[in-house]
């Protein structure tokens, strides 16, 4: 599909803004920030690969890191400084390469970490990049997330530094106001540096047992607290009376800024998109509007002050996290210079803000929404937010001419007949037992890689997901039942820890294995090391007791032999505010028989939007399905990783499950080229030039989407 708008109005954009931005060109030369600079606009204005010359793009390195495993990813955006490239491996391992040959400097590997070693806290395999400091001397640090700790490290030599922290690393757990020592807390997207701060946000459980999500600024060399905002506000606090339950600060969790930050330097304005609050499908622990989940804000980078804020979905209970760090843009509109800012989201709207006031740039209407629930106790919010311009970027309705027509009859007839017993036709259905759509799905819209905007023309570029999942409720039991056994007690709490991923009959969903058979790999203790200590998607559950744990790993081993052994209570008191009435099912897309999407494609588009006008300038599909593109159709695929763009006119992005590099002409939406990469690359490329040459490089980790796990980062030149 290849949608195009009038070209006028576009060129002339480009001719305003080349005239008056062309001193601005020198500071998007590096790659020196995660999302390419601290405005986040993966904008590169070297020109030596142009519309030109793109075809003749190869291979100038490839570095392996080694270490990767089934399931791993690579999802980093890497930095390069001073010729230095810094990334991390599948397995959380910090790397230097010389940017030019691909050639290790060195590596650290925090598995080797004699303080941590051994107690799961890397269980969680995924990291985005790292965050850059340096004194413009001789001080040069790097800090990045392995797990529940964030390292401060020797950018020169690789090794932690010392003096910060506790022998150069600190613990998320701490400094949140609350004990979460057992509850799952992590860094997985790098913070951003504001003079000698680190920001920093945290991912948290999405369960009803969760860390509240806090942003935090430490002393970048002394690792001590500086300063917090508390994302769930405090008694005093502004947001505070949102919530009804005046007690909810002290238990209820997630409102996290899992997916990165932007900046305005000149300002000391901080822009940080935050997450839902938790339980994710069910708020009846949590009645109101829940500020600061769902909302951008703008805090002041050197006290942590709320200067604005704007929530984008009230009282989520569809996951619509903000996903992205928003992207900082000037725009011209009705002949006034705008700085603004750009958030994109899951649900596939973008919400234009001007950037010192917060202030709309395009009218945004409080819409009149579904309220009807069968879940009791909850209370959805009557209106959400609708932003008028730009329109949405992907599909937010599925009904049954929607349906996927090139399967087969019997296929279509059954994901009909399943569509009819569903929730569907809008965006904000409330969740139900029956099923309710979720469209786009969970992943979006737009997803954690973001998008790109080009700081001398305002396009907005942001690749999208269109796959519908369907959110289905169920009844589940909390409390233990006299003279339950362990094999009952393990399905209680598997439906109240587990279910939510691995679905009601272990089968498994979205990018959550199957535990169905995994007696075959895994034995008690085993299997108990996994619930103790968290491997790649799943967090440790430090929270349950060691009989919980054992209960879980019987009724999930089918151990026939323990069916009548009692299940001892634990000693601990139960929290009430974890005893929801209702799971969700688990992330189950909504496929035909055959794996497609039962949505008509695309299912994969990549959009170029003018923030000037709030219209859309040019609409591809991206990626393939390479059995339907046999048969010449070009369906698109679901995607993660952003967009990089270049003032030599070219558009880079990986992103797709059909491990493929491509460039676009990021004027006119037509492919220029493509290549094979090693494995999918589910990360956004970054661009620099070493000696006068420019390189782009993509991480290439797959591991999503049932794809194979790669370990090789890829480097483009011209010859």
């Amino acid at each position: 599909m290849r949608i195009r708008s009038s070209f006028a109005a576009f060129a002339l954009g480009v001719l305003f803004f080349a005239s008056c931005n062309s001193a601005n060109e020198k500071k998007y030369k590096g790659w020196e920030v995660y999302g390419g600079n601290n405005e986040h606009n993966h904008y590169s204005s070297l020109t030596q690969i142009d519309t030109s010359n793109v075809t003749k793009l190869q291979v100038a390195w490839t570095y392996h890191t080694g270490d990767s495993d089934k399931g791993t990813q690579i999802q980093v955006n890497p930095v390069i400084i001073e010729n230095i490239l810094y990334g991390v491996s599948p397995k959380l391992k910090l790397f230097a390469l010389d940017a030019a040959t691909g050639k290790e400097k060195w590596s650290f590997n925090p598995a080797n970490d004699n303080d941590v070693k051994g107690r799961g806290y890397f269980a969680m395999n995924v990291c985005r990049g790292v965050a850059y400091y340096s004194d413009g001397k001789d001080d040069r640090r790097l800090f990045y997330g392995a797990g529940s700790r964030l390292y401060c490290i020797n950018a020169l030599d690789g090794k932690p530094i010392s003096s910060f922290g506790e022998n150069g690393k600190i613990d998320l757990h701490n400094d949140l106001g609350r004990d979460v020592k057992d509850l799952f807390v992590s860094s997985t997207t790098p913070g951003i540096i504001y003079k000698d701060l680190i920001i920093v946000g945290t991912r948290v459980a999405e369960e009803a047992a969760a860390a509240p999500g806090h942003i935090r600024a430490y002393d970048v060399h002394t690792g001590k607290l500086r300063w917090i905002f508390h994302t769930i506000p405090q008694p005093g606090e502004e947001g505070y009376e949102s919530w009804d339950n005046k007690e909810a600060y002290k238990h209820i969790g997630g409102a996290n800024c899992w997916s990165g930050f932007s900046m305005d330097e000149e300002r000391g304005i901080v822009f940080a998109p935050i997450g839902s609050a938790s339980y994710d499908f069910y708020g009846g622990k949590r009645i109101g509007n829940d500020l600061f989940a769902n909302s951008l804000l703008a805090l002041d980078a050197a006290t942590g002050k709320r200067i604005w804020h704007f929530q984008t979905v009230h009282h989520d209970m569809w996951d619509r996290d903000l996903p992205t760090a928003p992207v900082l843009v000037t725009i011209t509109k009705d002949g006034k210079k705008i700085d603004a800012v750009a958030q994109t989201t899951k649900s596939g709207f973008v919400f234009l803000f001007e950037r010192t006031t917060g202030k709309p740039v395009y009218p945004i209407e409080e819409k009149q929404v579904p309220t009807e629930t069968e879940l009791t106790g909850e209370k959805p919010s009557p209106t959400q937010p609708w932003s008028t311009l730009p329109k949405p970027f992907a599909r937010q309705t599925l009904n049954e001419k929607d349906l996927n027509t090139l399967v087969p009859d019997s296929s279509y007839q059954d994901i009909k007949k399943r569509l009819a017993s569903y929730k569907t036709g809008f965006i904000f259905n409330t969740p139900s037992k029956e099923g309710t759509v979720i469209f786009p799905g969970y992943d979006g819209g737009a997803e954690w890689g973001g998008p790109a905007a080009d700081p001398l023309t305002g396009i907005l570029y942001v690749n999208a997901s269109e796959m519908p999942w369907v959110l289905t409720m169920v009844d589940v039991k909390n409390k233990a039942e006299s003279n339950e056994t362990n094999i009952q007690a393990g399905q209680r709490l598997y439906n109240v820890t587990c279910m939510s991923c691995h679905g009601p009959q272990r089968q498994g969903g979205g990018n959550y294995p199957s535990l169905i058979g995994v007696q075959k790999k895994y034995n008690d203790e085993q299997l108990m090391q996994l619930i103790n200590n968290g491997r790649r998607m799943m967090p440790a559950f430090n929270q349950l007791s060691d009989g919980e744990k054992k209960a879980i790993a019987s009724f999930i081993l089918d151990e026939k032999d323990k069916q009548k052994e009692k299940f001892i209570t634990p000693t601990k008191p139960e929290d009430e505010w974890y005893n929801l009435p209702y799971g969700g099912t688990g992330y189950n897309k909504f496929l035909t028989k055959e794996g497609y999407p039962a949505v008509m494609p695309p299912w994969g588009s990549l959009n170029a939007i003018d923030l000037n006008t709030g219209e859309l300038i040019w609409k591809d599909t991206l990626g393939d399905y390479p059995a339907l593109k046999a048969k010449g159709i070009h369906s698109g695929t679901e995607n993660y990783g952003g967009p990089a763009i270049t003032a030599g006119g070219l558009l880079f992005i990986a992103a797709t499950s059909d491990a493929k590099m491509r460039v676009f002409n990021k004027r006119t939406g037509d492919l220029l080229w493509e290549t094979d990469l090693p494995a999918a690359g589910f990360a956004t490329p970054s661009i620099y030039e070493v000696n006068g040459k420019q390189y782009v490089v993509i991480a290439c980790g797959g591991g999503k989407l049932e794809k194979h796990s790669g370990d090789a980062y890829v480097a483009f030149a011209l010859p």
